[in-house]
């Protein structure tokens, strides 16, 4: 394991481009794979959870030009043609998306692949996608407790469902999709609460008849009509949200401090955590706001701020679901409680995430109380003592937060290991030094 360590800085100046956004990256590849055409992705996100989508994609038969010079993906799709079964098993690294997706993708054709990948994800459940696919028609081998390895009976007709998602979970309702796109007739899915809309947005894109309307109590219903021509078309991958956050919290609580943030997805299903930080007094601006391939994008601009704590609406949770981590950081240094509820979800992350958030900061002297799926953190109107190390927990998420943290906090923070951080952030450390942060190894 490589560890790494931040250190207190004076301030974070300049402007910084953060890697594509990791859902888009994954499903530009899928939607690539599925259509009649060449697709040419541009901004990719290259790191390892996206690379396990493109390589699981490969073994079952998709035909993926990686990039030379011009940094372009070249995709082959199959159109009318079938995805096939892989020779061996096909390893997913640490990429829920992939699994789960995939899930999905794979069980509309007659084929069988045993999906398996690291210690984190194979701790993850996969029930909750097993259950509507089986209703549909794929058949599932898993390991007990419905996790992987996990083998995929998949059939060349499905039958579509009408399935009300027991969460919100812009994955689960993914996967349900990508089946419906094999089944004769109209795929329904009924969230509570809207989750990220790429995949429905992306297949509007290339011409399926897939339909979103507001249901009762705030649910949204989606509605997909099967067997699509799926026409290919371009996609160009805005920087990602997520990763944003990281950068956008560190220029919030480091004092003098204005960085600018380029071509970032504000998809408003993806935007909780700005609307949240701007609500703490977070000096945050969106600049030259325009669309690229059927998403909104805009720079994002971070100033220092002085943050006061807020009970954040538990409404606004499935848009910034991976951004809570981060977003505790931002409250450790807020002057009075924020306080954060609906957090289940962050259970079955890469790692318990509630319970690493928590211990992380009481180790770092932050005071937080931690429910069942709550969080309220109390504020400490400035900086944390710091001067701790962080168990990651294969969490790329809890590793940077906490990092960012330690540019900030009276003394330095650490984490155990940076090796998942290149799921989602490759050159993560780099690029915050670039902008003056200390970040090197421990």
């Amino acid at each position: 394991m490589t560890g790494l360590i931040s250190k207190k800085i004076s301030s974070l100046k300049g402007t910084a481009k953060v890697p594509g956004d990791k859902s888009i990256s994954h499903r530009s590849l899928m939607f690539g794979a599925l259509a009649e055409g060449i697709t040419h992705v541009s901004g990719l996100l290259e790191g390892e959870d996206v690379l396990c989508t493109a390589a699981a994609l490969t073994a079952m038969g998709a035909h993926i030009e990686t990039p030379a010079a011009t940094g372009v993906w070249r995709i082959h799709g199959l159109g009318a043609r079938p995805l096939t079964s892989p020779r061996a098993m096909v390893y997913l690294g640490n990429s829920g998306t992939s699994a789960r997706l995939l899930m999905g993708l794979a069980g509309g054709y007659p084929l069988q692949a045993t999906f398996t990948g690291d210690d984190s994800l194979s701790k993850r459940p996969m029930a909750r996608v097993i259950k509507p696919l089986t209703q549909m028609g794929v058949g599932f081998e898993t390991a007990p407790g419905d996790r992987l390895p996990l083998k995929i009976i998949g059939a060349e007709k499905l039958s579509p469902i009408d399935y009300t998602l027991p969460v919100a979970s812009a994955q689960v309702k993914s996967a349900i999709l990508l089946a419906g796109l094999h089944a004769k007739g109209k795929t329904i899915v009924t969230e509570p609460s809207p989750t990220r809309d790429h995949t429905e947005r992306m297949l509007r894109f290339l011409g399926a008849d897939i339909i979103s309307a507001r249901g009762p109590n705030g649910s949204k219903i989606i509605t997909l009509t099967g067997f699509p021509t799926l026409k290919a078309r371009d996609f160009t991958v805005p920087s990602d949200p997520s990763s944003a956050a990281f950068l956008t919290v560190a220029a919030l609580i480091t004092k003098d401090s204005d960085i600018l943030i380029p071509n970032v997805s504000i998809n408003p299903l993806r935007a909780g955590l700005c609307d949240t930080l701007k609500e703490m007094g977070g000096d945050i601006t969106f600049e030259n706001m325009r669309e690229a391939s059927g998403e909104p994008v805009a720079d994002i601009r971070a100033r220092s701020s002085a943050l006061k704590g807020v009970t954040v609406p538990p409404e606004r949770v499935p848009s910034m679901i991976d951004e809570f981590p981060v977003l505790s950081v931002a409250a450790s240094f807020a002057t009075g409680d924020t306080h954060m509820s609906d957090l289940s979800e962050l259970r079955v992350k890469e790692s318990d995430r509630l319970s690493a958030i928590a211990k992380g900061l009481a180790q770092a002297g932050v005071k937080a109380d931690m429910g069942d799926d709550t969080l309220t953190v109390h504020g400490l109107g400035g900086a944390p003592d710091g001067g701790c190390k962080v168990m990651a927990n294969l969490d790329h998420r809890i590793a940077m937060s906490f990092l960012v943290m330690g540019l900030a906090a009276k003394n330095p923070i650490a984490i155990d290991d940076a090796e998942t951080i290149g799921t989602s952030f490759p050159g993560f450390a780099d690029l915050m030094n670039s902008l003056g942060a200390e970040i090197g190894a421990n």
